[in-house]
């Protein structure tokens, strides 16, 4: 293995094809291949010289990249995947015309829509993703059959699923109906189907499930299936969100060690 140059994942984070974790998961499946052989996590390449392929395709590396960050509203039925092997409708055939090829920020079920970011910034999609953001997301569920005063109450306060609790989070009332209610939801991680797997150790039936938000980012007025550049301020508040959420989690990281290390028993052979 070559020891100059730069790391794969980083060279295909930051040419816009696909996030760093991404593409370590491409490369433990052997989907990525330099100069036609499979690629190894860590691997460093020289951008201008190495040939990598995904799948079998070259992949045009870009001299001068300009970074994209774009807000979609994703409608039902897309998968939130640059490709699909069962030929199913991807989120990027929506983002064809953008002006810098692009791949999302997390995900949204095929069944779920709203909003959902698109960037060709590893870096940017990497602090979004990552758990120590806590970055807050907001969605708004029709349930059936109707909820109960209780259920709001577990909802918020935590609910057990694949044997871990979820955070706190907020849940008030839109509207009720016969037979059914919409919620909105702000949750503050994202563990996959979070939503739809609380509302269904509950016994609820989430029937439509739409994200509204993503920190200070709302989806507004925005029409299904189009999207949009962020503006610099949007971006601005959004990358100060990620940053005050990192800095309280390890501040509350290094709380969490103090009070361990004061309550720690005094080692009696040192004495």
């Amino acid at each position: 293995m070559d020891n100059s140059g730069i790391r794969i994942q980083k060279v295909l984070s930051d040419n816009g094809v696909m996030s760093r974790r991404k593409a370590e998961e491409a490369i433990l499946k052997r989907r990525v291949e330099v100069n036609g052989r499979p690629a190894k996590i860590g691997q460093k390449i020289n951008p201008r010289k190495d040939i990598i392929a995904i799948d079998g395709v070259n992949i045009q590396l870009n001299k001068r990249k300009q970074n994209v960050y774009i807000m979609l509203n994703k409608p039902r039925g897309y998968v939130t995947t640059t490709s699909d092997e069962m030929g199913r409708a991807c989120v990027l055939d929506l983002v064809a015309d953008a002006p810098q090829r692009v791949y999302p920020v997390g995900r949204l079920d095929k069944t779920s829509e709203g909003l959902l970011l698109l960037t060709n910034d590893g870096g940017f999609a990497d602090s979004i993703m990552h758990p120590r953001g806590h970055i807050s997301k907001t969605y708004r569920a029709t349930v059936k059959p109707g909820v109960t005063e209780d259920q709001l109450l577990r909802l918020s306060s935590g609910v057990e699923i694949d044997g871990v609790m979820t955070l706190p989070a907020t849940v008030h009332v839109v509207a009720r109906e016969p037979e059914r209610a919409v919620i909105q939801i702000t949750i503050f991680e994202g563990k996959n189907r979070q939503i739809r797997k609380m509302c269904e150790a509950l016994g609820l039936e989430v029937a439509r499930l739409k994200r509204v938000s993503v920190g200070p980012l709302k989806l507004g007025m925005l029409k299904t299936g189009k999207w949009r550049l962020l503006t610099a301020s949007e971006l601005t508040a959004l990358r100060n969100c990620v940053q005050k959420a990192t800095n309280r989690q390890k501040h509350e990281e290094s709380e969490a060690k103090s009070r361990k290390n004061k309550n720690a028993k005094p080692d009696k052979r040192g004495k």
